[in-house]
């Protein structure tokens, strides 16, 4: 099973994208795409794919984000809690997908994606289409004092995302602080989709690393522009002379 969002990017603006969940069903047909996987270490360093790519490349190093625009390079994050980011840039036709933990949500990995995107390829926020995947919810994401003290530090606005379930514990929205961060930069309210669900509490459709205590799997998330088809000219009839 894989998770879509309508509105957010489609067949018809060159695009294909999925959440992944804990059932291993295929997204687009990977035999005949690049599929790039990195290194996830909960930073906010990217990595800028703008060259053609084949097979399955050898990426070194630790990377939490990915940006191309190459038609046919898959771009996958891989989360178990952590928050998958997908974004559209329709005009310039670049695609990216962030991995955000709450350690790279607190350090601003996608803001960071999104300066990258704009200094890389001219993309602005304005134009940009985002889609925030299944994670932990608010509902079930407690954190202590370590997290709230780097949220207190990095982001003002940071009462807004918690509610305080004891003495240095609340629980937290992390799916709020990616949005919030988003539109803090210029991206458009009515461009920014969430998926409401959280991987936590539905044992069924998702693996959870709070949940089990263990990484017993992950869910795979992606993101790429479509190839395009050149279709064959039929060839024109020769004119007759008069």
């Amino acid at each position: 099973m894989l998770i879509t969002v309508p509105g957010f990017a489609g067949v018809r603006q060159g695009v294909q994208h999925f959440f992944g969940t804990r059932h291993d069903v295929p997204g687009p047909d990977r035999s005949a795409l690049v599929v790039v996987s990195v290194k996830q270490v909960h930073g906010t360093d990217v990595l800028i794919v703008d060259h053609p790519v084949s097979g399955a490349p050898a990426i070194e190093g630790g990377w939490d984000a990915l940006v191309t625009d190459q038609p046919g390079v898959l771009l996958t994050v891989r989360t178990a809690d952590c928050v998958p980011v997908l974004i559209h840039d329709p005009v310039r036709n670049i695609v990216a997908a962030v991995h955000a933990g709450w350690r790279g949500a607190v350090a601003g990995i996608v803001p960071k994606t999104l300066a990258v995107m704009a200094q890389r390829f001219g993309s602005q926020p304005a134009s940009l289409s985002v889609s925030i995947g299944p994670s932990a919810g608010s509902c079930c994401y407690e954190v202590d004092e370590p997290v709230l003290g780097r949220l207190r530090d990095s982001y003002p606005d940071w009462r807004s995302l918690v509610q305080e379930t004891g003495t240095g514990t609340a629980k937290l929205n992390l799916r709020g602080l990616v949005r919030g961060q988003a539109q803090s930069v210029g991206v458009r309210e009515d461009a920014i989709h969430s998926v409401s669900l959280c991987t936590i509490c539905l044992p069924d459709l998702f693996h959870s690393y709070r949940r089990e205590g263990v990484v017993r799997g992950m869910m795979v998330s992606g993101i790429m522009l479509s190839v395009r088809r050149r279709t064959a000219r039929r060839p024109r009839g020769k004119r007759r002379a008069d």
